[in-house]
């Protein structure tokens, strides 16, 4: 069964694309007909791509690798900072910083430079500072925050990034396809397909067709972590068992050579036993 349907799409108008003049025919076979000059996606695709891409993405989150979310278009950045701190996963929906990705230890000094000001705060550091210092440290800590603070957490490159409005993140798109980290994306009549993994043909500029997608991809995010702390928790059980049956197989072992008589005690003493495995 489809996680999202025909008609929720249809309700939520993901199937509006761009005018025809602006469209990229390599979104050719996604697009179903054309009405009054606009392009009308093939929501059927919508479905199987979405349930393509929520597969992919819960197999990720599941392994506990983490994923990108990116937008920085109006209308989708409330709804990704929202939906990604909820499956806990990074995002930027501020400017994307060039070579965040291609210049990963660049952006992670920067990232510790607010642990450094925040240290500098509880230390006593900025009792030394005149006012006008304490005033740019601020500032640049407010600056890096609003940029970066959404990162923080991401100590080395994520293992996917997905992107509302390919057009609009290209930089981000080219940087993940130079070191070959997979991209879903949400792409409308207007975008090329072929430049990411996963396209998802879409209304990406509708706050309602970001809101649906993005919904349905975090939730199967959550069922991957879900699934993923249970296999763990499952997965020690079974080794704290195995250790459990050793020590008990021990310890009766142990009391019935207390039981034996001496002379018994003495051969066995003597006698080579192979090692256990």
């Amino acid at each position: 069964m489809s996680r999202v349907s025909f008609e929720q799409l249809l309700e939520a108008g993901v199937h509006f694309g761009h005018l025809k003049s602006k469209w990229n025919p390599a979104m050719a076979p996604y697009i179903f007909m054309e009405r009054n000059g606009i392009h009308i996606i093939d929501l059927y695709k919508t479905v199987a791509k979405i349930d393509e891409a929520a597969e992919a993405m819960k197999n990720l989150a599941k392994s506990g690798r983490k994923i990108l979310f990116v937008a920085t278009k109006k209308q989708a950045k409330q709804i990704v900072a929202d939906m990604a701190t909820a499956v806990n996963m990074p995002y930027v929906i501020e400017r994307w910083p060039g070579g965040m990705l291609t210049n990963f230890p660049t952006i992670r000094k920067a990232v510790k430079k607010m642990s450094t000001i925040d240290k500098m705060a509880t230390d006593g550091t900025f009792d030394n500072l005149s006012k006008r210092e304490k005033l740019q440290i601020t500032r640049q800590r407010a600056k890096l925050e609003k940029n970066l603070g959404s990162i923080a957490d991401l100590n080395r490159l994520p293992s996917a990034l997905f992107v509302v409005d390919i057009m609009k993140e290209h930089i981000a798109v080219r940087e993940a396809n130079r070191l070959g980290i997979p991209v879903f994306g949400m792409v409308d009549t207007n975008s090329d397909p072929s430049t990411v993994d996963f396209a998802i043909p879409a209304n990406d500029d509708a706050t309602k067709s970001v809101e649906l997608i993005l919904g349905t991809l975090c939730k199967a995010i959550q069922e991957g972590i879900i699934e993923g702390k249970a296999e763990r928790t499952n997965k020690d059980g079974s080794e704290e068992s195995e250790v459990t049956v050793k020590r008990e197989r021990k310890m009766r072992a142990k009391k019935t050579e207390e039981t034996l008589p001496n002379d018994v005690k003495k051969e066995l003493a003597t006698e080579d036993f192979p090692e256990e495995n």
